[in-house]
């Protein structure tokens, strides 16, 4: 999946100046419950294509979240507002432009969460990356 998502080309100044790659975190629990985090491991994948580090250590869960998957968009929202928060100083993050990593997006919530938390912290842009899209209501095939 990873080898896939690296084929996508963004604007040359965004591949310049790109810093890292985070991985949307997953809550501890549901990181035991599965044993690994899916976005952790398509970053990886990732990082080596682009040769970009991962940067698993900028962002956290505050707290546990429902499974979005049988909530509507509102829901997933409040589900996720405030969820997540920085963990890096300010200062370290200033300026920088990250690509934030999922693996399915769906109303793009908990990515919006994740850039909220970011940029709250002193990062400058957040690029997003995931394999797949959801059908949102309104999409004509």
């Amino acid at each position: 999946m990873a080898r896939r998502m690296s084929a996508l080309r963004f604007p040359a100044d965004v591949e310049r100046e790109r810093a890292a790659i985070v991985p949307v975190p997953l809550a501890e629990s549901r990181q035991r419950e599965r044993g690994y985090n899916q976005s952790e491991q398509l970053a990886v994948g990732l990082a080596s294509a682009w040769n970009l580090p991962v940067r698993t250590d900028l962002i956290a869960r505050a707290r546990a979240t429902a499974t979005q998957t049988r909530l509507t968009p509102g829901e997933r929202q409040r589900n996720v507002a405030n969820a997540f928060r920085t963990l890096a100083d300010r200062g370290s993050l200033r300026g920088l432009h990250l690509v934030l990593v999922d693996d399915v997006v769906t109303t793009a919530a908990t990515l919006n969460a994740c850039a909220a938390a970011l940029h709250e912290g002193g990062v400058r842009i957040v690029s997003f990356v995931t394999f797949g899209r959801a059908p949102a209501v309104g999409d004509r095939w």
